[in-house]
């Protein structure tokens, strides 16, 4: 049991993370890896106070690093799905089940859309965890959308285990095909026939992860606090809105990450 989870390892889920340990807070922050980012593939700059004419990746391992050397438990790794049992939060992440009194969405902007066939699939041949789900599968054909590199990385570990697989990155379109489970995906006209498709998507939108949120738009809703609507959820960074700068981000999360602190603080009397 965490105080605070953090889901997004960008600036705002890292202010957020580090404001939770300068309060004496336990915290995790969970993301994918962190070439993911759109920050990392940044070439300059020049807008960040103190820290002028950087890369992106060198602002990015700064931000890491502060973060490790504050205590704070780093986890790369997909949030699928959250649930709030009325005191405390829980999500399974990857293959694990973390638990916290307060959550702190950093996600960014899911930049993924729903595929035709995929929400009817879930289950029967569509998976979003290669580590949970690679050995049902182990033998079998299997297909892999990804979005970067750390996905081929995931698509590798499945032939290491065993799956016959087919990887491409970065589709611009996808159908999955079957009848009672999949039985093949159709990628930019391509046919794959497989029995899975690891559909490995940067993060969800928060909207299918918290059933019930409030949105400004295609944005998340919060107050000056950076609470949503939901009991321990707060929100910063790029899913609240624009400026989609990090200065903006950095300032969201050490909002956000003090009001989860004193959330969890409360919730723990």
């Amino acid at each position: 049991m965490y105080d605070v989870m953090v889901i997004g390892c960008g600036p705002a889920g890292l202010s957020a993370a580090v404001n939770v340990r300068q309060r004496g807070g336990s915290v995790i922050c969970v993301g994918t890896a962190k070439e993911n980012n759109p920050l990392w593939k940044a070439e300059r700059i020049d807008n960040y106070l103190g820290m002028p004419s950087v890369t992106g990746s060198q602002m990015m391992e700064a931000f890491i690093e502060h973060a490790r050397s504050m205590g704070v438990e780093l986890k790369k790794e997909r949030v699928l799905n959250a649930f709030y049992t009325g005191d405390h939060w829980m999500m399974s992440a990857g293959a694990d089940v973390l638990e916290a009194y307060a959550v702190v969405f950093a996600g960014g902007i899911s930049r993924g859309k729903t595929w035709p066939g995929e929400e009817e699939y879930v289950g029967r041949g569509v998976s979003y965890c290669a580590t949970c789900d690679g050995m049902l599968y182990r033998g079998k054909d299997v297909a892999v959308i990804g979005y970067g590199s750390a996905d081929k990385e995931e698509a590798e570990y499945l032939e290491q285990i065993g799956c016959r697989t087919v990887y491409r990155e970065k589709p611009k379109t996808v159908r999955i095909i079957g009848e009672k489970k999949v039985s093949a995906v159709e990628v930019d006209s391509e046919t794959i026939p497989c029995e899975c498709v690891f559909i490995l998507r940067p993060s969800l939108a928060a909207s299918s992860l918290f059933p019930g949120i409030e949105l400004n738009g295609s944005y998340l809703k919060t107050d000056e606090d950076m609470a949503t609507n939901l009991p321990g959820l707060y929100a910063a960074g790029d899913c609240t809105g624009r400026p989609l700068q990090v200065a903006r981000a950095v300032g969201q999360g050490l909002v956000a990450g003090q009001k989860a602190m004193e959330w969890a603080s409360n919730a723990k009397k």
